[in-house]
């Protein structure tokens, strides 16, 4: 598929072609929202942790007799009922964590999401930048130009570096490396912006690339 290659300036007319594989699949909804889940769970420590009953630190011993007391069965004071015994339904830390899913699903829910994208017409790719642009102004004017608000901006190492001083103050956009380029960030901003090396380093990742 070709798709358009702005510029900055806007005076070159160029496209470049992109496999239909990573910008013309089907859309998995199912897919797409495990990865994000998964992705979400493991995006930051869970510090919060109370002792389960097999956790606490004390004797098994049956407090009394299970018959002839007139009182409820009970085993040991470890049960979540006494004070000083496990909490029932209590926050488990870092065990939350259970979801596994291996790289070959991740890459596919990946090259969904840029697809689903480029159906939306919310997918642009963007000239390498060769020279820095300092001013916020001059990256601003390009996006109120080409209509592009609310943007990721998934950029080369080259390109990153050129840019990552006109781009920092403009609300509504964040700028990563294609390395990092992840499903949760394609949809938490309307539209993505990549540039032409970084769209072509994802192409050969997720689709070249053997497993």
């Amino acid at each position: 598929m070709n798709l358009k290659i702005l510029d900055i300036d806007g005076k070159k007319n160029e496209t470049m072609t992109v496999s239909d594989s990573l910008v013309g699949i089907k859309f998995n909804n199912k897919l797409i929202k495990y990865v994000i889940d998964w992705q979400l769970n493991h995006s930051k420590r869970r510090l919060a942790k109370t002792k389960q009953r097999n956790e606490v630190i004390g004797s098994t011993k049956k407090i009394y007799a299970q018959k002839g007391t007139g009182g409820a069965r009970h085993a040991s004071r470890k049960a979540p009922l006494f004070v000083g015994g496990g909490v029932a339904h209590g926050p488990k830390g870092d065990n939350y964590k259970v979801k596994k899913i291996n790289k070959k699903v991740r890459k596919i829910a990946l090259a969904q999401s840029i697809s689903k994208k480029n159906t939306n017409k919310e997918l642009f790719i963007l000239q390498d930048i060769k020279t820095e642009i300092k001013k916020t102004k001059i990256f601003n004017n390009f996006l109120q130009k080409n209509k592009i608000n609310n943007v990721l901006i998934v950029s080369d190492k080259a390109t990153q570096k050129n840019i990552i001083k006109s781009v920092r103050n403009i609300r509504d956009l964040k700028l990563i490396n294609d390395e990092g380029t992840n499903i949760y960030d394609l949809f938490k901003f309307k539209n993505v912006l990549f540039t032409a090396s970084s769209i072509k380093s994802i192409q050969n990742r997720l689709i070249n690339e053997k497993d």
